[in-house]
């Protein structure tokens, strides 16, 4: 018998969580196996959070170093990728500041949501984690114990440490860079496949997360869950078709209506599997095939996208954290939020190209400002309709990226559009020699 796909299983669970937590809501035995499906699955989020995130970034910015000949393209993609994440956080910033998912009838929505943690604890936890001014905040990046700060949940400085070490691998001697870049590679499928068996007990880690909500609150919390659904979906569809396109238009000089023609296959393929990794075969089919790049350019920039390109995520990301805070009644001043901006962008990069595995950065946001974990439970009864939303921003950023690398260096004929001005295409070196 084969299994249903794994977001079916979810939607299974999520419908079982509901009539469950509505019927059994009062038995001791059950609650106690929610309680204990839900921890282990969180625990499980948790355990990955470190090697994940440090091999994905150490490993993709050290490859980095094979295409040094042709720098520009790196340059080019890095700077792409960091200023339209940081458009996209922003996008989901202002729209949760704006809707406020998280207040219900001028009141946190957490009494509804079944959150059981003391405000006034989280307050002073938040405080503590990053509430200071904006120095204190940028402080942090640089920890003086790399080994103290993974324990400890300050991710930020570990993200700096990836970044440093991920550079310098790079610069390493070409048998030395080898052996770390096999080495990193080698922990990052380890952590895909530990995170791949982690995600296979998500049906019943919703089970246990959810269904004690239902058992608590009843149907009330699903108005905060819908107009959560409603802020992210809002702002992606703000950045995917007003910020991008005017990007391709502005910078690159397409037209986005030819690029959303081209790469209708690789976002059809991203929507409905929410993998961005499963979908980098039709992505680099997509844009050599219909929009005309040459191999040359997906070939470097593509899957450097994959581990670095997250602006559905990243902003998705934020707004989950913004969320939870206003569902607790926690006044976010400028300082914190600054954090989650920060945070999100950072271990944006790092989450794996795999379904739901932005639950991993969700966790390790809420921990660097100091909230309680459990509000990742109130994130999976709707993540699986959201992670199908941002994967498919993903892509088309990562294709937005190629289409504007492409033309920057004056290549001719992307979406049927002539070299920029004063700009000649660059040649590839396999025509050089076989002239």
């Amino acid at each position: 018998m084969k299994w249903p796909a794994l977001h079916w299983q979810i939607a299974i669970a999520l419908v079982l969580a509901v009539a469950s937590g509505w019927w059994l809501g009062d038995v001791p035995a059950f609650l106690t196996f929610c309680d204990f499906a839900g921890k282990m699955f969180l625990n499980g989020l948790k355990m990955l959070v470190v090697p994940l995130v440090l091999s994905a970034m150490i490993g993709g910015i050290g490859n980095l170093s094979e295409s040094s000949k042709i720098g520009r393209y790196g340059l080019r993609t890095l700077a792409f990728y960091l200023g339209t994440g940081t458009i996209a956080i922003l996008t989901g910033l202002l729209m949760v500041n704006l809707l406020h998912p998280g207040i219900v009838d001028g009141k946190p929505a957490g009494p509804l949501l079944g959150l059981d943690a003391d405000t006034g604890k989280v307050m002073e936890s938040v405080k503590g984690k990053g509430a200071g001014d904006m120095l204190a905040v940028v402080v942090r990046l640089v920890p003086e114990n790399v080994f103290a700060a993974a324990a400890s949940g300050d991710m930020l400085g570990l993200v700096t440490f990836g970044f440093l070490f991920g550079y310098f691998v790079s610069r390493l001697p070409k048998e030395l860079h080898k052996t770390q870049r096999d080495f990193w590679q080698g922990i990052y499928e380890i952590m895909i496949s530990i995170a791949k068996v982690v995600m296979a007990f998500a049906p019943i880690g919703v089970l246990g997360l959810v269904a004690p909500i239902i058992a608590k609150t009843g149907w009330s919390a699903f108005r905060p869950l819908a107009w959560f659904c409603v802020a992210v979906i809002s702002a992606l569809a703000t950045h995917m078709l007003i910020t991008l396109p005017i990007v391709l238009r502005v910078i690159g000089r397409v037209s986005p209506i030819r690029h959303f023609r081209a790469m209708s296959p690789a976002l059809l393929t991203a929507f409905s599997t929410s993998s961005s990794a499963a979908s980098l075969p039709s992505t680099l089919g997509c844009l050599e095939t219909r929009a005309g790049v040459p191999r040359r350019i997906t070939g470097f920039v593509l899957p450097i996208g994959a581990n670095v390109n997250t602006d559905g995520t990243a902003l998705y990301e934020c707004a989950a954290a913004m969320f939870i805070a206003q569902a607790y009644g926690l006044p976010l001043d400028l300082p914190t939020q600054f954090t989650i901006v920060l945070a999100a962008l950072l271990t944006s990069i790092g989450v794996a190209g795999i379904p739901s595995a932005s639950l991993v950065a969700i966790a390790l946001i809420l921990t660097s400002i100091g909230l309680p974990l459990e509000g990742v439970g109130l994130i999976l009864a709707v993540d699986r309709v959201l992670d199908m939303c941002r994967t498919a921003v993903n892509v088309f950023g990562d294709s937005c990226a190629t289409i504007l690398v492409a033309r920057l260096e004056g290549e001719d004929g992307i979406l049927g559009e002539k070299a920029l001005p004063g700009r000649q295409p660059l040649r590839d070196a396999s025509q050089d020699e076989a002239r």
